[in-house]
């Protein structure tokens, strides 16, 4: 028997919640889920649960997807955002995916909600692989920075710095620092230009 999907649902509507439970369920998905509505919550669920998966409207009264992302990207950079929105402009899909949102499923074809959070975990795993400071490596590497900043930034030498960026590498299967930066922009660690 395998373990419930950590599912953090960030919604203001507690249908949304029932929208996505039932639609899961049926797909014969096991999660668990907890809501969140704001910010403080989000925060503290996010570091106190370690979701699988993060669900998100795209945009809300109180906290969307485009503040869960930026703290995702401190917090748990491995997890993977879903948006679930009832509807989105073709500019507003871009700027999600531009800021790492893994998919936008609409609640219309909420069916398709199971397939999305199966793939989106797939391709976060490796990413899972990297110990904190290899994604800070990584998060820095992708945005430009030469490898004595980051040793600066990070209060670390240079051989240290080298020594973590090829063990990141070496556990993404990648061979040079195109590869790195394209995979994390592709989960998001950062945005796309």
């Amino acid at each position: 028997m395998t373990k419930p999907i950590r599912v953090l649902l960030l919604s203001d509507k507690e249908s949304d919640a029932e929208l996505i439970s039932s639609a899961l369920s049926r797909s014969g998905m096991s999660t668990v889920t907890s809501r969140v509505d704001s910010q403080e919550t989000f925060t503290a669920v996010l570091s106190e649960l370690s979701p699988d998966v993060v669900l998100s409207e795209f945009s809300s009264t109180r906290f969307d997807a485009r503040g869960a992302m930026d703290v995702m990207r401190r917090i748990s950079p491995a997890t993977p955002l879903i948006v679930v929105t009832e509807s989105i402009t073709g500019a507003g899909a871009v700027a999600c995916l531009r800021a790492g949102v893994e998919d936008l499923v609409l609640k219309q074809n909420v069916t398709r909600l199971a397939a999305s959070i199966d793939d989106a975990i797939s391709r976060r795993r490796p990413l899972g692989k990297l110990t904190s400071r290899q994604v800070e490596v990584l998060r820095l590497v992708a945005e430009g920075n030469r490898t004595r900043d980051i040793a600066e930034k990070l209060k670390l030498s240079v051989k240290t710095v080298e020594s973590h960026r090829g063990e990141v590498m070496k556990r993404l299967g990648m061979h040079d620092v195109v590869s790195l930066v394209r995979y994390a922009m592709r989960v998001g660690l950062v945005a796309a230009p």
